[in-house]
């Protein structure tokens, strides 16, 4: 993979253009939405990482057996 480098000079360039197309009133609204979605994206990691954590819990009734043979089966099960 290629990387780049954003020096000084390339970083003013780019917040001109921002600055151009957005707007003077329409960047602290934008920052202000950059800023919830990475603090959301921060919660749903920490839900995530919790519920990862937590041990699951299976119902006696949710597991089937999948030894047992139909009784049109004639051959026993191999152990």
């Amino acid at each position: 993979m290629i990387g780049f480098d954003i020096g000084g000079p390339e970083a003013i360039i780019v917040l001109v253009i921002v600055l151009v197309l957005f707007g003077g009133s329409q960047i602290p609204k934008l920052a202000r939405n950059l800023g919830r979605a990475q603090k959301e994206f921060k919660d749903g990691m920490d839900d995530g990482a919790k519920a990862a954590g937590s041990p699951t819990v299976v119902s006696p009734t949710s597991v089937t057996d999948t030894t047992a043979t139909s009784s049109s089966d004639s051959n026993p099960p191999i152990i």
